[in-house]
């Protein structure tokens, strides 16, 4: 029995009907893929172009620094802290530099922010670095005043003076036959009366001119010597010098010199004892301010919250201060001098908080109050302390210590001490967070805090600035 294998390999044929149908489909894709490749070939027009993205608005905040009074500083200077991208939050004091990063560029325009409301803006006109870090330099402007608006009654007192705009109409009384124009008739003037006596330039003679020169042909003025007396010296007269219109000519000027480019505000150097922060964005878009402050209901309940805050800031005070016992000391003889110990000992006054600062944030809408309290204590070198604490209070009015930092001068390069600069808004998406400034004893950063569901994340840290003290 012979067996007939119909496959397509060398030496065998392929049954009719399957290679009638492999015929046909391969005739089939050679045409569809040579009637798409033609069109394709034709209409290429070139390199492809993709739509252009919608590039998402960027966001700086820095923190202005200043000295004197609020909106006429003396010395001012803008430290740039982060920019927000539309994705994440960059380092603005490296940011897009060439060399000077981006947040500092000529006539960018920064809002000075108190507890979300702007009081104020900060034009940058230049940038310099001090010790490797870029500040800026500005002037601090007013916020423009709205146009107050009319109303009917001052817009019905309004005239229209058709004397100085000529493009609207004026309506003169009809000229009546053989009657007088008047002053309004709107006809041309009479014609001007021969009599009437005019001024005129004389005419100088042939023979003299003005100042005592004589003249030639073309008119000209000569100088000419003239004798008073005899025996006098000759005098010379001229009527008129060269105007010097040279401007590169040097010229003697009473009073002082004319200034040469653009004035240079007073430089803000080091750290003194009176300089002020504020929060400074700029952002292209125009949004409405964003109230940080939070609202009571009842205006006792922040005394009574403050002064809890005061009593857990002595508190962890007092936690940090670890007092060695004496060397040789051992658990019975502790307990010996507390019983020979007669009366006990006096309780000791509250420690006194010192440039305390106690703020109550709503760092969303509709959120609860965020309670922030720094303060230090007074004293030299180790005794003087820094403590920081942030806390919300719980549907009982107890309040909860989220975060706390305590340090003192011996330990600032290990644990910087706090200091609050404010509440802002740094992604633009209506959450607030806390902006603090870390300073050691060399150097100082500016960190970004968010308070999200009972605890409290680090989400910036921006580039050290060094401490610079004044000469």
């Amino acid at each position: 029995m012979a067996i007939r294998f119909d496959y397509s390999r060398a030496g065998y044929r392929l049954s009719s009907r399957i290679g009638i149908f492999v015929r046909w489909r391969t005739g089939l894709c050679a045409l569809t893929a040579l009637a798409v490749a033609m069109p394709v070939c034709a209409q290429y027009p070139g390199q492809l172009v993709q739509p252009a993205q919608k590039t998402q608005a960027m966001r700086a905040v820095g923190v202005l620094e200043w000295t004197g009074a609020e909106g006429q500083p003396k010395a001012s200077r803008l430290i740039p802290i982060c920019v927000f991208d539309g994705q994440q939050l960059q380092d603005a004091s490296v940011y897009l530099a060439r060399p000077e990063p981006l947040a500092l560029d000529g006539e960018v325009e920064y809002q000075l922010k108190q507890d979300g409301k702007t009081v104020g803006l900060y034009d940058i006109d230049g940038a310099a670095q001090v010790q490797g870090a870029w500040v800026g330099r500005g002037k601090w402007k007013s916020l423009p005043k709205p146009k107050p608006e009319m109303t009917a009654a001052e817009l019905a007192k309004i005239k229209i003076d058709d004397d100085e705009n000529g493009d609207l109409p004026v309506l003169h009384r009809k000229a009546h036959p053989g009657g007088s124009s008047g002053s309004g008739s709107g006809s041309a003037a009479p014609p001007p009366d021969p009599d009437r006596p005019r001024l005129e330039r004389p005419q100088p003679s042939s023979d003299s001119q003005s100042g005592g020169g004589t003249a030639d042909d073309s008119g000209r003025p000569k100088l000419r010597k003239e004798k008073k007396d005899k025996g006098s010296d000759d005098v010379a007269y001229v009527s008129s010098l060269p105007d010097i219109s040279d401007p590169d000519r040097p010229r003697l000027i009473r009073g002082a010199a004319p200034s040469y480019g653009p004035k240079v505000a007073p430089t803000l150097v080091g750290l003194p004892e009176d300089m002020h922060q504020m929060v400074a964005v700029s952002d292209p878009r125009n949004t409405p301010d964003h109230l940080w402050n939070y609202s009571w209901a009842n205006p006792a309940d922040e005394v009574t919250l403050k002064t809890h805050m005061e009593s857990l800031a002595r508190a962890a005070l007092a936690a940090s201060t670890k007092v060695a016992p004496a060397q040789g000391s051992t658990k019975k003889t502790q307990k010996k001098a507390q019983k020979k110990a007669k009366a006990p000992p006096a309780t000791p006054p509250p420690v006194p908080l010192l440039d305390e600062q106690f703020k109550v944030f709503g760092l969303e809408y509709g959120s609860g109050a965020t309670l922030v309290l720094t303060a230090r204590t007074g004293g030299q070198g180790p005794q003087e302390k820094f403590v920081t604490l942030i806390a919300q209070p719980d549907l009982y009015g107890k309040v909860i210590v989220l975060f706390k930092s305590v340090t003192d001068m011996a330990h600032l390069d290990l644990k910087p001490s706090m200091k609050l600069i404010g509440a802002v808004d740094a992604m633009a998406d209506n959450r607030g967070e806390l902006l603090f400034e870390l300073r050691s004893s060399t150097q100082r950063e500016f960190a970004l805090y968010r308070v999200l569901r009972g605890q409290v994340q680090k989400v910036f840290v921006s580039s050290p600035y060094p401490t610079v003290t004044e000469n």
